[in-house]
């Protein structure tokens, strides 16, 4: 079936598209714990920005003092909006080729290769870990969506 557009009915059948539906899931549920951990660090910080969420630390002036950035807080701020970045076009490039009727060793390899990259650049952000690590797991990550792209622009446009 290689080089073959699944159709819809398909999908549930489809092997590459029950891998894809498990990665994706996997990395769009990290990035969802990315808000809850950067709310953790609000919270154990008392650091926000808006004025209503320190309502419950004091009135006035006595609340002011939690209006404030935190490093730990934008670090997670930071990892978070990464994710953003590379999560949601993996997710759309991801769809585009699972559909595109690749190998399902080939599928699984770039699956498999993004999510662990991934989670490793999210431990790089949190702990921090030194450089090239972060880096280097955001251009694995980088590099399996274009090779992904690539593939589907070659299954569609015989490139």
């Amino acid at each position: 079936r290689r080089g073959e557009m699944a159709k819809a009915t398909q999908l549930i059948n489809n092997e590459v598209f029950r891998a894809f539906a498990t990665y994706a899931a996997i990395v769009l549920l990290k990035m969802m714990l990315m808000s809850l951990i950067t709310a953790y660090f609000r919270l154990t910080r008392k650091a926000f920005v808006n004025p209503e969420d320190t309502a419950s630390f004091g009135k006035g002036e006595s609340a002011k003092k939690y209006l404030r950035t935190d490093p730990d807080v934008e670090r997670a701020r930071r990892g978070h909006l990464n994710d953003l970045e590379n999560i949601v076009p993996f997710v759309g490039i991801g769809l585009l080729y699972a559909l595109s009727g690749p190998e399902l060793s080939s599928a699984l390899l770039h699956f498999r290769i993004f999510t662990g990259a991934r989670i490793f650049h999210t431990f790089a952000y949190l702990i921090p870990l030194p450089q090239p690590g972060r880096g280097l797991s955001w251009a694995v990550g980088y590099a399996v969506t274009f090779s992904m792209a690539y593939n589907v622009l070659k299954a569609a446009w015989l490139l």
